[in-house]
């Protein structure tokens, strides 16, 4: 891979994890989630490009406002370097091709629910419904480029597969399921579909697996208890990125291993 696509890569995704920060502040609170303008969360003072840029802004602002000094959290420059760490990872996994629009916007998406779920304990439809057509235009373009249409008709009976299983969780454990995760499922579903049953299948379970080893190590340092409600969103995120990433391998291996 020529570093110049990997460095480029990266950068854009430290420029979209900027561009995430609004609609992770505003889309919970009901404001208009467009990209413009960056306003300090305390004073409400509009941020000029020199205070939006990646990381350094952040480090050489010490982490506050240049207006009001108020305290900005690391999770600006962490949603920064989380965005560019993936987006150079699907890069280095999909290769620059047709299909890695999709799953580039699926990452940003995904990082934005991620943490507005563990901050709000839902999914706005904001962001999950919006992401139906826009993640199946994009999964059309190497179906009609490249003439992957049995990819993208798994992708789309994947997503209803997905969704509809999740459905059925949330009906028969209304407590335990929420309809965001429903919504969200469905998505999760085609871009895991799209690789093939196999990283479907190990995308979803992952969620699950992850969740429980997860909630059992917060109970045992007391940090939740049985009937604490722990947001799953980032759970079904993470099974999935798994999924795309390690899903064909996985799936392979275990192949290999039921036919021993």
């Amino acid at each position: 891979m020529d570093p110049v696509v990997l460095v480029a890569s990266a950068l854009l995704g430290l420029v979209v994890g900027t561009c995430l920060t609004v609609p992770i502040w505003r889309v919970p609170r009901d404001e208009p989630a467009g990209w413009w303008p960056w306003l300090c969360p305390a004073c409400r003072t509009r941020l000029g490009g020199r205070d939006c840029i990646p990381v350094v802004s952040w480090l050489v602002l010490r982490g506050r406002c240049r207006s009001c000094a108020a305290r900005i959290g690391v999770r600006y420059p962490g949603v920064e370097l989380l965005t560019g760490g993936l987006f150079l990872l699907m890069v280095l996994v999909l290769g620059v091709g047709w299909v890695l629009p999709a799953y580039l916007y699926l990452v940003a998406v995904g990082i934005a629910l991620a943490v507005i779920d563990l901050d709000t304990k839902r999914l706005p439809n904001a962001l999950t419904l919006p992401s139906y057509p826009i993640l199946a235009g994009l999964l059309l373009l190497p179906a009609i480029v490249e003439g992957a249409w049995s990819g993208f008709l798994r992708a789309i009976l994947g997503g209803l597969a997905l969704f509809a299983f999740y459905l059925v969780l949330a009906l028969v454990n209304p407590a335990g399921m929420g309809l965001g995760d429903v919504k969200l499922a469905g998505v999760l579903g085609m871009a895991l579909a799209w690789f093939g049953w196999g990283p479907w299948l190990v995308g979803t379970f992952l969620a699950f697996l992850l969740a429980a080893v997860v909630g059992l190590a917060l109970m045992l340092v007391g940090r939740a208890g049985r009937r604490t409600t722990i947001p799953f969103g980032p759970f079904m995120l993470g099974g999935a990125l798994a999924g795309i990433v390690a899903g064909p391998a996985i799936a392979a291996w275990y192949a290999g291993l039921v036919a021993l």
